[in-house]
């Protein structure tokens, strides 16, 4: 079996911008590794259910913002449209199921957008947000940073997550714009960035970059309200050199949940417990590269391919759907400042 990806870069060097690949699992190796997209900065993407559209985060001159891609037969992409304003580019983007509204969320301005579909230009803004504040830690915290801008699972509510403010926020969206329901602050100096949700139970977990912790939530659908049940350390306890957390997954029948360590270089490996919500560490998994800025379970389950963002490569490990465990394999391929991993939904 076949399944096609994308990988989204910084092009501050020689990257292209986006890439397209093939996983093949059968000879467990990827192939067809070709650019597709010539953009600035594509750092982050988001895929629509249908797998019609693509929505990239894009930097252009003194302007940043979201594009829009039609994904063709093929898997080439075909620019709709650029939505953009002066000012840095997101830094995460995400689409709900019926392709009808596209968050974002810009770790620059301390912001987050919501957008429509627009057959002219892609996507069309509708309202924006802005956080206010500071955290304790002043080289990381001296503002407010949205790392991450999604929907809950059944889609009534839209989250951020403020790594500058150790804040995770609960809003509904209207025609008013961005309308808060719910806050979590974490303790100070954590610095969340990225959130996953539990598939099939009332749980939720966040990475934090700063703290390099897993923290586990009880999410509570009807209210929107998050409530921490448990906070785990994704490093070694032995560990004494610099690492920032950075991408969380969970497995698709949610027993184990994956994050990265960049400077540890290492994917943790978590098993949930069905009860409770709560995490026990399996084990640390060497990236055999420098600085996993993110990673992705392929849709079979079966195998997890790490994004090393200073190394410039892509690593395929096997993954056992059983025991959570990752096994590396001889399969490698060159990409310059990968950043984002995303497949094509099955």
């Amino acid at each position: 079996m076949n399944y096609s990806g994308y990988i989204g870069t910084y092009t501050k060097g020689k990257s292209e911008g986006i890439y397209s690949f093939t996983l093949d699992t059968e000879r467990k190796k990827f192939v067809d590794l070709r650019a597709v997209a010539s953009l600035g900065n594509p750092t982050y993407l988001a895929i629509s259910s249908n797998n019609d559209c693509l929505y990239s985060v894009v930097k252009k001159g003194s302007e940043g913002g979201i594009a829009a891609f039609a994904i063709d037969a093929s898997g080439a992409l075909n620019l709709l449209g650029q939505n953009l304003r002066t000012g840095s580019s997101p830094c995460y983007v995400s689409v709900d199921r019926e392709n009808t509204c596209i968050l974002d969320g810009n770790y620059h301005e301390g912001a987050a957008s919501f957008y429509k579909p627009d057959q002219s230009l892609g996507v069309q803004l509708k309202a924006e947000l802005k956080h206010k504040g500071s955290g304790a830690d002043p080289g990381r915290q001296e503002a407010a940073h949205i790392h991450f801008a999604a929907f809950t699972p059944d889609e009534r509510f839209a989250v951020t997550v403020d790594l500058g403010l150790d804040a995770l926020t609960t809003y509904r969206l209207a025609e008013t714009g961005w309308v808060e329901q719910s806050e979590l602050k974490f303790a100070p100096g954590t610095g969340p960035r990225h959130l996953v949700f539990h598939p099939n139970a009332p749980y939720a977990y966040v990475m934090t970059e700063l703290s390099s912790e897993v923290i586990a939530m009880h999410f509570d659908s009807t209210s929107g309200h998050f409530t921490i049940i448990q906070v785990v350390s994704a490093l070694p306890a032995d560990f004494k050199g610099h690492s920032q957390g950075a991408a969380i997954k969970i497995s698709a029948d949610g027993r184990f949940v994956y994050a990265s360590n960049r400077g540890h270089n290492s994917i943790a490996v978590l098993q949930v417990d069905e009860g409770s919500g709560k995490l026990a560490l399996i084990e640390h998994v060497d990236t055999t590269g420098d600085w996993p800025r993110d990673f992705e379970i392929d849709p079979s389950g079966r195998f997890l391919i790490v994004a090393n963002q200073n190394s410039g490569d892509l690593v395929l490990f096997e993954r056992d759907p059983v025991s959570g465990h990752l096994r590396i394999l001889d399969s490698k391929v060159l990409v310059p400042d990968p950043v984002c991993i995303t497949f094509l939904h099955r």
